[in-house]
């Protein structure tokens, strides 16, 4: 029965008879039960009502202001089974995960510390491109890697105890771009498309807009609190997404000065990869008497960006013949290095491997001169590149040398890039890998002093369809279920599972492990013919229903996933914008800056 404590209630007991005013004897407790009807207001399945009271009339019966407690215990629901009954529930292996899961997240959920500032250490995770779909998808593929069918898998962010969505438009844009998307995690402010750390009062290309128009990241804040801060990613280190947590640029695209109007360049603007080696003075710069130590670990890819366009500063394992794109003559590598002595500057795997993290200071990686390479294309590199996982294994490593925390930002970068070339095992391959490389983060942390955030800046026109069977190959073509034939369209042909609204389209190349080996060949228009087609070859590129040179974001919002302090406030669909404020919340971020400035 379920019962409800009612005190002091006015419930009305029918008395009888009169006391006889000359007893003067003891006053007694008196105790009332009565029985309420199905349906009745205190318990809908009826129950019992129990009346406790002194008679301090002394008439043998209990009057309502004589009444002290009322307990109302309602019966149980005459639709409640058995144990009985409820056996086939109960011994399902569905039914008992599921207690089991239930268990394990009130569990997590009750060690969350919920108060602003306990988080020592933050770490944001961005699958440049990976939609709802791709995070699906990534996570059969990932099931069937291991030998099962796929479906009950989890990628390591999805057991996170907490999530939510976010709404990831721009200002001035319904399909976002990463520029303004990740601007607005980074500073908590959405922006136009296009544009990196400034407000949506810039305009685009226009040099002269940035002065008063700049906003304040996460990445400088913690700079500015005394923490150490990084930047990794897989796409270049001067692109849009990493850019955005330390750089103020008009343009996104203004990664060198090669790439800036004259007009901008006599204006004095500073080009993106400038700005990145720049990052401590440019931080003083605008703060009166502030003194920061510059960023302690960058890694990624867009060595070109720092280099001259002379063929006397190519890399070991350049591709172009000349490497560099810079026409100012500046070697910014050689310009970090004269800034900070102590550092080490690495553009491969064994000199990354070479690297003592305990007695490392600050590591600036450059692996490649323009993106690194996908996972699946990896091995392929001529002087070797660390993977996503390791590149964060080593940021955390040197970074929590520091005792007050750390800030690092973690970019999947070509997700994204495979999904633009309509490749759909690269995209999954990355979006594995990046599981894994927040696997690495979890086990090298504490959930007790470190918020860690995963989410995507936008999501991609990628599609999982058709009604194939369970453990059907993710990238195979829908075969459904009971059969082992793939379904047929109406046109006669069989068709995959997952899919481009628009792109490149149908591309059979086989064991290529390089997406962007697609671009080499026009966009194809209309169905192919895929029977005879291996679909699940690391070459093999989607159709796309559009044809276009190049597929396109999508709109839709992007899950967001958080484990640690203050991640109780991911939860529910928000402005994508809220996701610098959580952390903020954690870290103390504003709070510690500007005790900071205050000195």
């Amino acid at each position: 029965m379920k019962k409800l404590n009612l005190i002091s209630l006015a419930v009305v007991v029918a008395l009888a008879g009169c006391s006889d005013d000359d007893d003067k004897g003891p006053i007694e407790t008196i105790t009332v039960e009565n029985t309420l009807a199905v349906g009745s207001e205190q318990c809908v399945n009826g129950g019992t009502e129990t009346v406790l009271g002194e008679d301090t009339n002394r008439n043998g019966e209990l009057d309502s202001a004589e009444i002290i407690e009322t307990t109302v215990a309602c019966n149980d629901p005459a639709t409640s089974l058995t144990a009985q009954q409820l056996a086939p529930l109960t011994s399902n292996d569905w039914f008992k995960a599921a207690k089991v899961k239930m268990a394990a997240s009130e569990d997590s959920i009750a060690a969350v510390a919920k108060e602003s500032g306990k988080a020592k250490n933050v770490i944001l995770f961005v699958g440049d491109g990976m939609g709802i779909s791709t995070v699906t998808a990534a996570r059969i593929m990932a099931g069937q890697l291991e030998g099962k069918l796929g479906e009950e898998h989890q990628l390591s962010f999805e057991a996170m105890p907490f999530s939510g969505f976010a709404k990831t438009y721009n200002v001035d844009a319904q399909t976002p771009d990463s520029a303004g998307t990740m601007t607005a995690m980074a500073s908590g402010v959405k922006t136009d498309a296009g544009v990196i750390g400034v407000d949506e009062d810039i305009e685009r290309g226009n040099c002269a807009t940035v002065a008063g128009n700049e906003l304040v990241t996460a990445t400088e804040l913690a700079e500015m609190a005394g923490k150490s801060t990084g930047i990794v990613s897989t796409a270049r280190i001067t692109h849009a997404t990493p850019a955005a947590t330390y750089a103020k640029s008009a343009d996104r695209n203004w990664e060198d000065v090669s790439d800036m109007p004259e007009a901008a360049v006599a204006a004095g603007c500073e080009d993106i990869a400038s700005q990145l080696v720049n990052f401590e003075a440019n931080l003083e710069a605008r703060y009166a008497g502030l003194d920061v130590d510059g960023l302690e670990v960058v890694l990624g890819g867009g060595r070109r960006h720092f280099l001259p366009k002379d063929a006397a500063f190519n890399s070991a394992d350049a591709v172009s013949s000349v490497e560099g794109d810079r026409t100012d003559g500046r070697d910014l590598t050689a310009e970090w290095k004269a800034k900070y002595p102590a550092g080490q500057y690495v553009m491969d795997q064994a000199s990354f491997n070479a690297v003592n993290a305990d007695t490392t200071e600050r590591l600036f990686g450059l692996f490649n001169e323009s993106h690194m390479q996908y996972e699946a294309d990896r091995a392929n590199d001529i002087a070797g590149e660390p993977s996503l996982s390791e590149m964060t294994a080593k940021a955390i490593d040197v970074l929590d040398n520091n005792d007050k925390g750390f800030f690092l930002t973690v970019e999947a970068g070509r997700i994204d890039h495979a999904h633009h070339a309509g490749n759909a095992y690269n995209a999954l391959s990355d979006t594995v890998e990046l599981s894994k490389a927040v696997q690495v983060a979890l086990d090298k942390t504490s959930i007790e002093d470190t918020l860690i955030i995963v989410t995507a800046d936008h999501s991609h026109v990628f599609t999982i369809a058709g009604y194939p069977k369970r453990g059907n190959p993710i990238l195979g073509k829908v075969v459904p279920v009971g059969s082992d034939e793939p379904s047929l369209a109406a046109d006669n042909m069989p068709y995959t599972t997952v899919g481009y609204t628009n792109g490149g389209g149908f591309r059979d190349l086989g064991d290529e492990t390089d997406a962007d080996a697609g671009y080499n060949f026009a966009p194809v228009t209309g169905r192919v013919d895929l029977t005879d087609v291996d679909t699940t070859t690391p070459g093999f590129h989607q159709e796309a229903v559009v044809p276009l040179s190049s597929e396109t974001h999508a709109a839709e919002d992007v899950g967001v996933y958080a484990v640690g302090p203050g991640a109780h406030l991911v939860t529910g669909t928000n402005e994508q914008s809220l996701i610098f404020h959580v952390m903020d919340y954690a870290a103390d971020l504003v709070k510690q800056a500007d005790a900071k400035l205050a000195q």
